[in-house]
C-alpha cells in the first residue's frame, strides 16, 4: 500500500488580523546526475525503432503564458524560470556559505519527500531493496573503481584525521578520503558481503543518499546544476542473460514515471565509449554497448546515438526533456557496466551445465551491473515540475492543499474550523480543544500509511472576498468556507477552481466523479462550489492522493 503519510511537522497558521501583518496559522549547461556526469552532447544521429514512442503529450508542454495555458511562443517560454518560481512559492533558497547547495525550505521539503515516497512504494514492485551507504570513502576505494584516475577533478577529497599535521593522527587514519559523486562503489561492497547464487539474481539496490559534485562555480545554476543533490539510484547485479529484461524494465519505470507527472514526450540518447580516459578492454564496450541497441531495438521507441558520451566505465541510455526554454537536460539513465564487477571481485554461484559456467573457475561468474536512476538528481526533476507546473501543483504533491476561510468571528465558527481542520488533515492536533481539559490525552501514534494533509486556516477579519482573493494567488488546490450557516449539519463550502486548473481534462473528470461518489451538492452555477458534510472531506482527499490528482 502506496505511503501518504507526511511530515508531521508543525506549520504557522494564516492569521489576519487589523494589523496590516499576517501570519499562517499553526498546522501541524546540463550535467549529468546519473553516475557518470558528462556534458550532454549536441551531435546526435537519429535512430528509428519498429514503433514510435508511447508518450504523447503537447509538443510544447513547457511554454505557458501568464495565465497557465499553452503558448508556443518563446517570449512565453522565457518568463518561466524555477528558480524565481521557487522563490515565490517559498520552496528553496541558496547561500554564498554552501555555493552549489540549495537550501529547502518546509514547502520545497514537502514536494521532495512526496517524490521520495513515490518512487519508495514503485521500489517494492519493481524488485528493489532499499540501502544505505557511507558518504566519504577512503582513496583506495575510489582507486579500485577508477574514479581517482578518471574523476578526481569532480570530487571533493576530505583529509582523514590527522592527515594535516595539526591533528594527533591515528595508525591507518592518514589517507586520504573522498566524498562520494555516486553510489555504484559502495553497492559494490554490499553485493561481495554477501554469498549469492544464480538463482537470487537479479539483485536490485536503490539508494537516496547524498551526493557531491565539484563543479566548477560559474556553472552552477538553481536546481539544475549543483554541487550537493539527491538521486533515486538504483544498481542491478544480474546475470548476462538477463540484461535485456532488466532494460526493458528500467525503460518501463522511465515511461511509468513520465506518464504518472505528465511531462510529455522525451528524447533517448544511446551514450558510446568515450575517446579517453576510460576502463575496461574494447571486447566488453563493444558488447554493452550491442546489446543497449538490442535492448532500445526492441523497446519500440525512437531512440538517438550520442557518440562518445557514455560513462568511463560503459555505454549508457539517457533520458533527456525539455525545458521552458528549449534547453534539454538529462534526467533518467540506465547504464551497462561490465568493468566494476570485474575490478570488485564479484562473484555468484553456478552450477555446471549454466550458461554461464567457467571450467577454468568452475563454480563462480561475474554478474553484470546496471546503473539506473528514474528522478536522476531529485533537484533537478524538482526544477522540471516546478516549471511544469508553475505553482499550480497537484494535489498530492502540493504544499499548500488546503485552507479553510472563516465567515463571522464568533467563537462557534472560529471552533468549527478548527475541528474541520483537524477532520480533514488527519492530525488531531490541531482541534481547538487538543490539551485542554476537554481533551487532554495525547493523541494516537500515526501509522505511515495513514493518509495525512495539509490545511491552514485564515480567520482574519477581512472580508471573504479578499480571503479568496489571496487564497487564490497562493495556489491553494482547494478552499474551504464555514461559517454560522455550517453549525447545524456540520458542514463545509468547497472551492475547487483552483485544484481544476492544476488537473488536465483527465484530472478533472476524475476529480468531479469522486465528487459525485461523495454525494456533493453543486450549488453554483458554475459547479465549483460544493456543500459537502466535514466527515466526508478526508477520504476525498485520499482518494485525490491515490489517483495523482
Amino acid at each position: 500500500m502506496r505511503s501518504t503519510c507526511l511530515s508531521l511537522c508543525r506549520r504557522q497558521q494564516l492569521v489576519h488580523s487589523a494589523a496590516p501583518s499576517w501570519r499562517l496559522y499553526n498546522r501541524l549547461s546540463a550535467r549529468s546526475c546519473s553516475c557518470h556526469a558528462g556534458p550532454v552532447r549536441l551531435s546526435t544521429q537519429s535512430r528509428q525503432s519498429t514503433a514510435p514512442p508511447s508518450v504523447s503529450a503537447s509538443s510544447s508542454p513547457w511554454r505557458r503564458n501568464a495565465s497557465g495555458s499553452s503558448s508556443s511562443t518563446q517570449s512565453s517560454a522565457l518568463s518561466v524560470d524555477h528558480r524565481a518560481l521557487g522563490t515565490e512559492q517559498e520552496l528553496f533558497t541558496s547561500s554564498p556559505y554552501s555555493p552549489g547547495s540549495p537550501l529547502f525550505l518546509p514547502n520545497g521539503t514537502h514536494v521532495v519527500n512526496k517524490l521520495v515516497d513515490f518512487l519508495r512504494a514503485q521500489y517494492r514492485q519493481y524488485g528493489f531493496q532499499e540501502v544505505l551507504t557511507p558518504n566519504i570513502y577512503k582513496k583506495s576505494l575510489w582507486e579500485i573503481s577508477g574514479h581517482w584516475q578518471n574523476y578526481k577533478e569532480d570530487m571533493y577529497e576530505v583529509r582523514g584525521r590527522g592527515a594535516t599535521g595539526e591533528t594527533g593522527g591515528e595508525i591507518g587514519e592518514d589517507e586520504s578520503y573522498g566524498l562520494k559523486p555516486m553510489n555504484c562503489p559502495g553497492h559494490c561492497l554490499l553485493f561481495k558481503s554477501q554469498k549469492h547464487s544464480y538463482r537470487q539474481l537479479p539483485v536490485r539496490y536503490a539508494d537516496f543518499s547524498p551526493l557531491h559534485r565539484n563543479e566548477i562555480s560559474g556553472s552552477l545554476s538553481g536546481l539544475t546544476r549543483v554541487r550537493r543533490f539527491h538521486q533515486d539510484d538504483g544498481h542491478i547485479f544480474c546475470r548476462p542473460q538477463q540484461i535485456k529484461q532488466e532494460i526493458s524494465l528500467a525503460l518501463g519505470f522511465v515511461d511509468m514515471v513520465m506518464q504518472t507527472f505528465k511531462l510529455g514526450s522525451y528524447r533517448l540518447m544511446l551514450s558510446t565509449r568515450p575517446e579517453k580516459d576510460y576502463i575496461g578492454s574494447l571486447e566488453l564496450w563493444d558488447s554493452a554497448e550491442s546489446q543497449l541497441r538490442d535492448a532500445l531495438e526492441s523497446s519500440g521507441r525512437a531512440w538517438e546515438l550520442n557518440e562518445g558520451d557514455g560513462a568511463f566505465y560503459g555505454p549508457k541510455i539517457d533520458i533527456q526533456l525539455q525545458d521552458a526554454n528549449g534547453k534539454y537536460f538529462q534526467l533518467s539513465t540506465i547504464q551497462l557496466d561490465l568493468n566494476l564487477p570485474q575490478r570488485f571481485g564479484l562473484e555468484y554461484q553456478v552450477g555446471e551445465g549454466e550458461e554461464e559456467f567457467d571450467v577454468q573457475n568452475p563454480g563462480k561468474a561475474t554478474p553484470v551491473m546496471i546503473h539506473r536512476a528514474v528522478f536522476g538528481s531529485l533537484e533537478r526533476f524538482l526544477a522540471i515540475l516546478i516549471e511544469r507546473y508553475a505553482g499550480r501543483w497537484p494535489f498530492w504533491l502540493s504544499p499548500r492543499q488546503c485552507i479553510i476561510l472563516t465567515v463571522h468571528q464568533n467563537q462557534e465558527v472560529l471552533d468549527l474550523a478548527g475541528q474541520a481542520a483537524a477532520k480533514i488533515s488527519g492530525f488531531r492536533a490541531l482541534s481547538p480543544t487538543f490539551g485542554s481539559e476537554q481533551d487532554p490525552q495525547p493523541p494516537t501514534p500515526l501509522a505511515s500509511t495513514d493518509p495525512t494533509f495539509l490545511v491552514d486556516i485564515d480567520n482574519s477579519n477581512d472580508s471573504l472576498g479578499k480571503k479568496v482573493a489571496r487564497a487564490k494567488k497562493l495556489k491553494y488546490n482547494l478552499i474551504f468556507v464555514v461559517g454560522q450557516k455550517n453549525l447545524a449539519d456540520q458542514s463545509i463550502e468547497v472551492d475547487i477552481d483552483g485544484q481544476l486548473k492544476s488537473c488536465d481534462d483527465e484530472g478533472a473528470a476524475k476529480l468531479r466523479g469522486l465528487l459525485a461518489g461523495v454525494g456533493a451538492d453543486s450549488s453554483a452555477q458554475n459547479g465549483r462550489s460544493i456543500k459537502m458534510k466535514i466527515e466526508d472531506v478526508h477520504p476525498l482527499l485520499a482518494q485525490l492522493e491515490k489517483h495523482f490528482v
